[in-house]
């Protein structure tokens, strides 16, 4: 089977899978609160974040108060998140150059957003994606640990990823191929061991492939004793 065909069946069953709905699991009401949303959410749950950002941005109203927060009482705001100290710095920081360079908005331009501080072509491509509706690849440990195992990529720098996939998914399903991936990665194909016996895409999968034959081989060696 050619690649091409076999990625239309993988995003074919992806698709009935998971659906086609573009949804965002970081609570939001704008550009600003999705990017600081983003950036705290790195290493920590998307459901952690949306607790935290609840009260974070009653307190903190719009990108003018992040600018000016005080450091120490920022990080103690966004603790619960994790790596809080650089986390409350980036945000500081980032913020005071939306002000500062952007009229207090944020860039759609993958160069400018990735000037920000605490913004890397993750997060740069989550706001594109949501808010600009950009045609973007997000690469995360779900999109990265998978893609390798469906042979879409052999790489493991998230860059390399981004670009490898760029490449070979079509355009109208960059985005969404991100969330359904998250969503197999959550339910199914887990790190570090995927459950494959319940996974949908064995028939195009070549990591089930190469490991089922792995546990065939084991049992005729077995047997053999």
């Amino acid at each position: 089977m050619k690649q091409k065909e076999r990625i239309e069946n993988i995003l074919k069953l992806l698709d009935e899978r998971y659906g086609t709905d573009i949804i965002c699991y970081l609570d939001h009401e704008n550009a600003w609160q999705l990017l600081i949303a983003t950036i705290l959410s790195a290493q920590c749950t998307d459901a952690r974040v949306n607790v935290v950002t609840k009260d974070l941005f009653r307190k903190y109203p719009g990108v003018e108060y992040f600018a000016r927060a005080d450091l120490k009482e920022l990080e103690q705001d966004i603790r619960s998140t994790g790596f809080y100290h650089n986390k409350a710095k980036n945000i500081i920081a980032c913020c005071q150059d939306l002000v500062e360079k952007f009229g207090g908005e944020v860039p759609e331009a993958i160069e400018d957003l990735t000037s920000l501080a605490g913004v890397g072509r993750k997060t740069a491509n989550v706001i594109r994606g949501n808010i600009y509706n950009e045609p973007s690849i997000v690469v995360d440990t779900h999109v990265k640990r998978i893609s390798n195992r469906l042979g879409l990529t052999k790489e493991e720098d998230p860059v390399k990823v981004e670009y490898d996939l760029m490449k070979v998914l079509p355009k109208d399903h960059w985005i969404l191929y991100n969330l359904q991936i998250i969503a197999l990665g959550r339910e199914i194909c887990k790190a570090p061991t995927a459950k494959c016996d319940a996974c949908f895409l064995t028939e195009f999968c070549p990591y089930y492939k190469k490991n089922s034959g792995k546990k065939t081989t084991n049992k005729k060696t077995e047997g053999a004793r």
